[in-house]
């Protein structure tokens, strides 16, 4: 994927700032963050979760370039 991936409409700024804030805490591997998104939105289907850390991987080099 790369940054024409279309952004899903459920996907929050605050989704891609809690998992910022989960990777640079250190408190998971990152491939194992989507129960921990689903804990803190729980708004969010277990599928949904899985997309929104999907969608947050893709597109983080994007997101911090340096």
């Amino acid at each position: 994927m790369n940054e024409t991936e279309e952004r899903p409409e459920f996907v929050t700024d605050e989704h891609l700032e809690y998992l910022d804030e989960l990777r640079e805490s250190g408190v998971t591997n990152m491939y194992g963050a989507s129960p921990y998104v689903q804990r803190e939105f729980p708004e969010l289907s277990q599928d949904q979760s899985r997309k929104v850390l999907t969608y947050w991987m893709h597109t983080f080099s994007e997101r911090h370039a340096v």
